[in-house]
């Protein structure tokens, strides 16, 4: 099996994956098999994440379905 060597990983991640690690009740370096696994197995470019932005808009409106849909 191939081996990674990742350097200067600063040490806020580095205790961040440890934390993430005990959450699992893993150890570091399989929490870091398990997150590189998941990640590999994502299309490139995609996250499958949706983000949305909410907007708030002053006064009422009519927001009726045939104004929407124009039905």
């Amino acid at each position: 099996m191939k081996s990674i060597l990742l350097r200067d990983i600063p040490e806020t991640t580095i205790d961040r994956l440890k934390k993430r690690a005990r959450l699992h009740h893993r150890s570091l370096q399989g929490e870091l098999h398990a997150l590189l696994t998941e990640a590999a197995s994502r299309p490139a470019g995609k996250t499958g994440e949706l983000k949305l932005k909410t907007v708030r808009t002053s006064g009422l409106q009519n927001w009726s379905r045939e104004a929407i849909y124009e039905d």
